[in-house]
């Protein structure tokens, strides 16, 4: 076989459909209606006016967002609720109730005075808050990494 003895495959065109002719009155596309028009067409999510299931599903109960945003505590709470010297970090938040589980993303944020020496442990804090804490005698610990922790083992 060689090159010019090879056949083209050709497609067969599409029906069009709509433009009188003889393939009847409404060609296959009923009667009336927005379907009927040429150029007509809906969004999949339609479904005749009524409230679409993409619409309900946000209002459904225990639809949660999937950006997820932290909590911020203030520091007069902190200063309220612990004591001078104690130690805050997820767990010991739950325990004061200032948050409800111990997996939720929390930041410290740096509305109000502070007059303790508070141990920030491990969480989110902005900067203006570090300084107050810091300048009240308190310190933030944040996490260590396995390098560091392996150079200080190492010392």
């Amino acid at each position: 076989m060689q090159i010019h003895e090879l056949k083209t495959i050709k497609k067969a065109s599409k029906k069009r459909v709509g433009r009188g002719g003889k393939k009847g009155t409404y060609s296959g596309r009923g009667m009336k209606g927005q379907k009927s028009r040429s150029g007509a067409s809906q969004s999949p999510t339609f479904e005749g006016g009524k409230t679409t299931l993409v619409q309900k599903t946000k209002k459904l109960k225990g639809f949660k967002s999937l950006n997820k945003k932290a909590l911020a505590i203030n520091l007069d709470k902190l200063n309220f609720k612990f004591e001078d010297g104690d130690k805050i970090n997820l767990k010991t938040l739950k325990e004061k109730k200032l948050i409800r589980k111990e997996a939720q993303l929390v930041k410290i944020l740096s509305e109000g005075k502070i007059s303790k020496k508070l141990i920030v442990e491990n969480l989110k804090i902005s900067k203006k808050a570090q300084e107050k804490i810091e300048k009240a005698g308190g310190e933030v610990v944040l996490k260590i990494s396995d390098s560091e922790k392996k150079e200080k083992v190492q010392k």
